[in-house]
């Protein structure tokens, strides 16, 4: 495997989009605009975190849907407004995920919760996107969206996830994101399932797929496995099959037309 970045990605993303019909605008700059948006988000989602105590207390079905829209889109939004970032070239991007992976660790050593959480968000993104670049066709990607559903459903009813979720719970919250609610519950998100959505997301915008499109379905993904969680009275379920689907659904007639260019 080799690294393409710049110039020899843009090409590779011109090439590809010739086998297809019409390529989908990629997003732009990190300008100002973006960067204002972010920390617009950020802080919001910050506020939120700290007062969602002192909301009024609904019930456990309106805690979902709040889960669902706006609480857990709203915190995937922040990966999705820095996506430009995904091009940063050399070794920035790993570092900027282990240097926040330590944060993350420190910040849990101490308790603080939500600079904690804000890190957990951010490492797996970046590393993400950093190891993206060694991917050399769009069909490595449709081929981790096919395998991952039956790895993450293995691993969370009987293997590694299974484990650490019922004997291990201090790893699992050390190793998972925290969407909490209204009522003082929480959701919770593992951070290979942040990696992955990231992934999934650079994906779409590294070969001209529908970025905006990827980035609803998926985030939205992630609340409908908590309504199928909740409704079929279980503890959790896998996120990464539906997290898979979303990729597929959003991008399925892109692929299919583009087919032959993916394998090149």
């Amino acid at each position: 495997m080799r690294e393409r970045t710049g110039a020899t990605e843009d090409a590779a993303a011109r090439r590809f989009a010739a086998g297809g019909r019409r390529r989908a605008r990629p997003v732009g700059p990190l300008d100002a605009r973006r960067a204002a948006a972010f920390v617009a988000l950020f802080a919001a989602v910050a506020a939120y975190d700290v007062w969602y105590t002192s909301l009024p207390d609904v019930s456990r079905w309106w805690d979902i849907a709040l889960l669902v829209c706006p609480i857990i889109p709203a915190s995937l939004a922040l990966i999705y407004l820095v996506l430009p970032l995904r091009r940063v070239e050399g070794w920035w991007l790993l570092g900027a995920a282990v240097a926040l992976a330590l944060l993350a660790f420190a910040f849990d050593r101490a308790g603080w919760g939500i600079p904690a959480n804000f890190a957990k968000l951010f490492a797996p993104a970046f590393f993400g996107w950093w190891f993206l670049r060694y991917f050399e066709s769009l069909s490595w990607v449709v081929l981790v969206a096919l395998i991952i559903p039956f790895v993450d459903a293995y691993s969370v009813w009987k293997g590694p996830t299974h484990h650490i979720v019922t004997q291990r719970q201090e790893i699992f919250t050390s190793l998972s994101i925290v969407f909490p609610v209204p009522s003082s519950g929480a959701a919770r998100l593992g951070l290979p399932d942040v990696l992955f959505f990231a992934v999934f997301l650079g994906a779409a915008d590294r070969w001209g797929l529908r970025v905006g499109t990827t980035f609803v379905l998926t985030a939205l993904s992630f609340g409908a496995t908590v309504v199928i969680a909740n409704g079929a009275g279980v503890d959790g379920l896998p996120a990464l099959p539906l997290l898979s689907v979303a990729f597929l659904l959003a991008n399925g007639d892109l692929l299919w037309r583009r087919r032959a260019w993916a394998l090149r």
